[in-house]
């Protein structure tokens, strides 16, 4: 708290030159935030670049982000955002009491702070409900919470996806919340009033308003979302290129520069093909190759434990492995019912915890970890 002063003119000086460059990178239009006093701004989270699109409409007010445990393992560009910006640290797949206790130590200190409730980045362009304690959060801290929802983002730049697509991305203050307000409501209340104000659905915005992003890579890396094929009904088979997403079955679909895809047929967004292949996973309803029971493979994974101080040591590399009951990386096997939570960041890394034990399994190639993800939490989440 000490080197507030310190943080404050890296700040303003960080602002006035990253926004020359990001504005018309992304097509910005960003309205800026102009309530008085420290804030607590909690938005929607579409893009690896939001905190930054958020610092455009923050301008010259300083605010602390909460930011994924994950950046803090970078070595030096660890130390450098350390310097820089001394941002909260968030542990996915574990509790997080000390996130809260260090954003109300600098809410109370009369410091902003910036919070993306969903607790990760979208992966089909819609919104999920906020984390639970967001609402209490805000509550407790005594600032003003300002909700700001961001629109546009995941078409430019998807979290499964390659590259830039040039479109026009839109920031919105939703709501702006004095602590009185905030005071006279449930934290359950408080957590319904963020759900609405900053949620997003990409596709509902384009049918009511279509736009194009255009990118030279458009599809590259949509299996990193999609691990069902429609067409034969096996996970693991699809494969990108271009503009297209192909399966050996002869699927063959051209993702289009509104989003979409042509043909139209089985589904025309990544939406609904997420909703059909969440339903089938859940329903075990695909066909499954291997000869031991498992339910899908990938090979030439990394598991790391990770210490508190943010160290990992890397325990082993090989296949992982869900079967019905465990998760297997390498020689180590885990009770999916041990297992107490459980989350992805980025596109590659999947995060759990065990017991005291936190642990990251890490795909170097375009391994799909989203299933192993949605499999657990539709019995233990």
């Amino acid at each position: 708290m000490n080197d507030h002063a310190h943080y404050l003119r890296l700040w303003r000086i960080l602002i006035r030159l990253v926004r020359f460059w990001l504005i018309p990178k992304f097509r910005l239009d960003a309205e800026p935030i102009r309530a008085e006093g420290p804030i607590l701004l909690v938005s929607n989270h579409v893009t690896a670049w939001d905190p930054l699109l958020i610092g455009m409409a923050l301008g010259d007010r300083q605010a602390y982000y909460v930011a994924s445990e994950h950046i803090f393992r970078q070595g030096f560009v660890s130390r450098a955002l350390q310097w820089l910006v001394a941002p909260i640290p968030r542990r996915k797949g574990a509790a997080s009491l000390e996130t809260v206790r260090d954003c109300l130590k600098h809410l109370r200190a009369g410091h902003s702070v910036v919070l993306f409730a969903e607790g990760e980045q979208s992966w089909d362009g819609r919104s999920v409900p906020a984390v639970k304690g967001t609402g209490s959060l805000a509550r407790s801290g005594g600032a003003t919470l300002v909700t700001y929802r961001l629109e546009g983002g995941y078409l430019s730049l998807p979290r499964w996806g390659r590259g830039l697509r040039r479109g026009h991305v839109r920031g919105r203050v939703v709501g702006v919340y004095p602590p009185e307000t905030l005071k006279g409501m449930r934290a359950g209340e408080v957590n319904a009033l963020i759900d609405r104000d900053i949620r997003e659905d990409a596709w509902e915005r384009q049918r009511e308003n279509p736009d194009v992003y255009r990118g030279r890579h458009p599809a590259e890396y949509l299996e990193r979302m999609l691990y069902l094929c429609p067409g034969c009904r096996r996970i693991g088979t699809l494969h990108s290129r271009g503009d297209r997403l192909r399966c050996a079955c002869g699927l063959d679909l051209r993702f289009t520069e509104t989003g979409c895809f042509d043909p139209a047929e089985p589904f025309p967004t990544p939406a609904e093909w997420e909703d059909w292949q969440r339903e089938k996973l859940y329903a075990l309803d695909f066909v499954r190759d291997a000869a031991d029971g498992a339910l899908f493979r990938d090979e030439g994974l990394a598991l790391s434990r990770i210490n508190a101080e943010h160290r990992q040591k890397e325990l082993n590399r090989g296949a992982l492995t869900l079967y019905a009951d465990r998760l297997v990386c390498a020689e180590h096997s885990f009770a999916l019912s041990d297992i107490s939570d459980m989350a992805m960041t980025q596109h590659d890394r999947l995060l759990f915890t065990v017991g005291d034990a936190y642990y990251q399994i890490r795909s170097r190639s375009v391994a799909n970890l989203r299933k192993y993800l949605e499999l657990w939490k539709r019995d233990y989440q």
